[in-house]
């Protein structure tokens, strides 16, 4: 009869007081292969540029996915009005130009277009905060002008007057 296998224990990969190799030493693989290189870093990349200019994509592209800056500083003369709410429209239309001239990548257009979103958010929410502060302002005015006379005004006033005041508190 085949008895079924126990599965082995997990826990420590190492006996107690072996921690494993450590923090920052090199695999042993990786060890032989710098001995072997050593010296030849020169001759390996002109190989790799004979390569790419023989027309070999996949080395093209490694080379230049490490020689090429990741990111770059983009120049776009956007409308003033991203700095406002006077048409973000025309912003919006200003980034996709460059896009469409290829002055900025489709990333770079992407994410220009998310700051300018994130600012329109902020200013929006400044402003009606700005608002709000106004309104609550002039209520607790108008509750304190009222606020002596009301035992002459009529009962659905000062209901009015009561709902506001709790709701401004």
């Amino acid at each position: 009869m085949n008895q079924p296998t126990l599965p082995v224990a997990r826990g420590r990969p190492f006996p107690k007081g072996n921690g494993g190799r450590k923090p920052g030493s090199k695999n042993r693989t990786t060890l032989i292969a710098t001995a072997l290189l050593a010296g030849e870093e020169e001759g390996l990349v002109r190989k790799a540029v004979e390569m790419a200019k023989a027309g070999d994509v996949s080395m093209l592209k490694f080379l230049l996915g490490r020689i090429l800056p990741r990111e770059r500083s983009i120049n776009i003369d956007l409308p003033h009005s991203i700095y406002g709410d006077d048409d973000p429209v025309e912003a919006l239309a200003t980034i996709i130009r460059a896009v469409a001239e290829g002055k900025i990548s489709p990333s770079e257009g992407a994410a220009l277009s998310s700051m300018m979103e994130a600012y329109r958010r902020a200013s929006a929410d400044a402003e009606l905060a700005q608002r709000m502060d106004g309104l609550e302002a002039t209520l607790r005015k108008a509750m304190s002008l009222l606020a002596g006379g009301v035992d002459d005004l009529e009962p659905n006033i000062k209901r009015a007057i009561e709902v506001l005041s709790d709701g401004v508190r």
